[in-house]
């Protein structure tokens, strides 16, 4: 996904404001934006506090500037800055984490990424974007280029089934139809997860729909989506980061107070460190049911 972000700035390279600033990251895959923008990519050096302001001060200006760096780095680390100077004056900000979720594997929880949406979406004018695909990844670069808000982009590795033939893009996709549970799927989870359902007798099988852009209100629930978990009655929220604060609180809060009721309400994500132990992105998903056979476990079979 960093690879696409990368090529599709790119292309937009000759756009006047578009500056980009990384936290001395991105080595051997930035490459190419840094030479042809030229003075407008700053290494800002492992200062990240200090970069979010100085993009503030860029957008303040009237320029587009992206910042960039390991998804922790952006969120955690600048949180005050991000509050102060970009959400509070709502300022035209990029902010690009790489690796979210257990993206960064053995580099261990300091790298991780399990709790960001939920944290940055407690910000006035936020936006989130989790791109399931990496197809996705240049929709929403193109789109951001002149989006007046901050927002947040929460990029992984692009895990498409090779088969997977994807519609247009939009907020809210079903890509997998059955006779079972609703299931909604955040970002680059949904790939290997449809991959296994797929192969489910119809009746067992779920509607599974993939879900990128946060807070809800801002990308409608679409009436399909109503009229499928109306006929099945059970909502199934997939999401690698923590419960607090996840879609699986985000998306029953808003469709409860709109009148929308379900009987059945399962979630699966983040649990943290189940064994204490460290281990490949594979590794963490599996301990904590998000890989494909913990999720077939848990379909009424």
């Amino acid at each position: 996904m960093r690879r696409v972000l990368c090529e599709t700035l790119v292309e937009h390279a000759g756009d006047a404001g578009l500056v980009f600033l990384t936290g001395d990251l991105g080595f051997m895959a930035l490459e190419p934006l840094r030479d042809v923008l030229g003075e407008r990519f700053i290494n800002a050096g492992v200062a990240e506090q200090n970069m979010i302001s100085v993009a503030a001060g860029l957008a303040m200006s009237g320029l587009s500037p992206w910042v960039y760096s390991i998804a922790p780095f952006i969120y955690a680390r600048a949180f005050e800055q991000i509050r102060n100077d970009v959400c509070m004056h709502d300022l035209p900000v990029k902010f690009v984490g790489n690796g979210g979720g257990y993206g960064y594997g053995v580099m261990g929880a300091t790298h991780h990424a399990l709790e960001d949406y939920g944290v940055i979406l407690t910000l006035e004018n936020m936006h989130v974007l989790v791109p399931a695909f990496a197809s996705d990844v240049s929709t929403m670069t193109r789109r951001l280029l002149g989006f007046p808000h901050p927002v947040y982009l929460r990029l992984g590795r692009c895990e498409k089934p090779k088969d997977l033939v994807l519609p247009d893009y939009a907020p809210w996709r079903r890509l997998l139809s059955g006779g079972g549970c609703v299931m909604v799927i955040v970002g680059p989870l949904a790939g290997p997860i449809i991959g296994a359902l797929g192969n489910l007798e119809e009746r067992v099988r779920p509607n599974v729909w993939v879900l990128t852009e946060l807070p809800l209100e801002n990308s409608t629930v679409p009436d399909e989506f109503v009229q499928d978990l109306q006929q099945s009655g059970h909502l199934f929220v997939v999401e690698e980061h923590v419960s607090q604060g996840g879609v699986g609180q985000m998306l029953p809060h808003y469709l409860l107070t709109r009148g929308i009721s379900f009987r059945k309400f399962s979630h699966k994500c983040a649990l943290g460190y189940v064994s204490s132990l460290y281990g490949s992105q594979v590794f963490h998903r599996k301990e904590c049911g998000l890989d494909p056979a913990g999720i077939i476990s848990e379909l009424e079979v």
